[in-house]
């Protein structure tokens, strides 16, 4: 074989390799959740976003909950049978409130019981998901966050505050069109809460909690802890089953040139030992 050839061949492989790499991570996240029904004999979706700082030809990829995602896991709630729970993974930093809110009403109808788990955090539209739930399991460090709405760049909330705080012949009328949506937007958003919370807690305290996370009372990104979201009185339990964190590390996040965490895989034991 001469050399051009053994260059073609070098590249062709070196082309396959990702391809190959993707199919072998497929299977064994296939293999992953047929056991993990089978286990817990219930139905398991995931809505993972895992590319927080993949780019392409330099300019940054973000993924966020649409109408592809909602259309996928009403599908496969309707596909579960009625008596059979769900288990639903959450890992997103939110996305469109239609989406969330249809992925929402869709596990809150489903007869069987329904678990949304957040292995790390699900916050904006995750947590509208979560919000439907029977159950949610967090890990200790993982979080839900805020539903208040945002208008582009801006916060629904401060949008209101800007109109609220000065005399209307001082403002603008685009910000006064905006205004005019943020507040449409939070009742919007309050309603909808209050209707997911709907038998789950009584009727005051769901109005305390839709308004406390769609007011916009924190920043867009405060972290809500499990403590805090079980004070808040949300149905949050803490034992998450290990095999959905292990699950999450079959969802990879693309590969950059030089890694920002970096550790010897294995539990680290007392005395320098590491078990594999």
């Amino acid at each position: 074989m001469d050399i051009l050839s053994l260059l073609w061949l070098f590249f062709m492989l070196a082309a396959l390799q990702p391809v190959l790499r993707q199919r072998m991570l497929e299977a064994s996240r296939t293999k992953r959740i047929a056991q993990l029904e089978q286990r817990r004999n219930s139905r398991v979706i995931l809505l993972v976003h895992r590319q927080e700082t993949m780019s392409l030809l330099g300019f940054p990829l973000m993924r966020f909950i649409d109408i592809h995602d909602s259309e996928e896991v009403i599908r496969a709630v309707q596909l579960t049978d009625a008596e059979v729970p769900i288990d639903l993974v959450v890992h997103t930093p939110g996305g469109l409130v239609l989406a969330a809110l249809q992925i929402a009403r869709a596990i809150a109808r489903h007869p069987g019981k329904v678990r949304v788990i957040v292995p790390h955090y699900a916050m904006s539209g995750g947590t509208l998901i979560a919000l439907a739930a029977d159950e949610i399991i967090m890990s200790e460090d993982s979080v839900l966050g805020p539903v208040d709405p945002q208008l582009g760049r801006y916060a629904a909330a401060s949008i209101l505050q800007v109109v609220e705080q000065k005399p209307v012949n001082e403002i603008e009328d685009e910000t006064l069109i905006l205004a005019d949506q943020a507040r449409k937007a939070q009742r919007q958003v309050h309603d909808a809460v209050v209707e997911l919370l709907s038998g789950r807690m009584a009727a005051d305290k769901a109005e305390k909690l839709a308004g406390e996370l769609s007011s916009g009372q924190w920043t867009h990104d405060y972290p809500i802890t499990a403590r805090q979201a079980q004070a808040m009185g949300l149905n949050v339990s803490t034992e998450i089953p290990p095999e959905f964190l292990q699950l999450m590390g079959l969802y990879p996040q693309p590969v950059q040139r030089i890694p920002s965490v970096e550790y010897l895989p294995g539990r680290r034991g007392a005395g320098g030992s590491q078990s594999k």
